[in-house]
C-alpha cells in the first residue's frame, strides 16, 4: 500500500477530523473513500438513471430542419 504526504491548511484539516470521526473511520479510509468517490471514470448512478426522464427534452435529431445550414469549408 503506498503513501502520500497531504498538506492542509487547518480549516480543512479540521473538516477532514469531523467527517472522518462522523463516519467512525480513520482519517486514511475517508479520504481515500472521497478520492474514490471524485475520480471515478463513470456516471454516478443517480445521474444514469435520469437519462431519458425528460421527455420533452428536444434531441437534435428529432428536428434537422432547425439547424443552421453548414458553412463552406476551405480546402488545403
Amino acid at each position: 500500500m503506498s503513501q502520500i504526504t497531504l498538506y492542509l491548511d487547518d480549516a480543512t484539516q479540521a473538516l477532514v477530523d469531523q467527517a472522518a470521526r462522523a463516519h467512525g473511520i480513520s482519517k486514511s479510509r475517508w479520504v481515500a473513500e472521497i478520492i474514490r468517490k471524485y475520480a471515478a471514470h463513470e456516471w454516478p448512478q443517480d445521474c444514469l438513471a435520469l437519462a431519458g426522464s425528460f421527455a420533452d427534452f428536444p434531441l437534435r435529431e428529432d428536428s434537422p430542419a432547425s439547424l443552421p445550414p453548414d458553412v463552406q469549408r476551405i480546402g488545403f
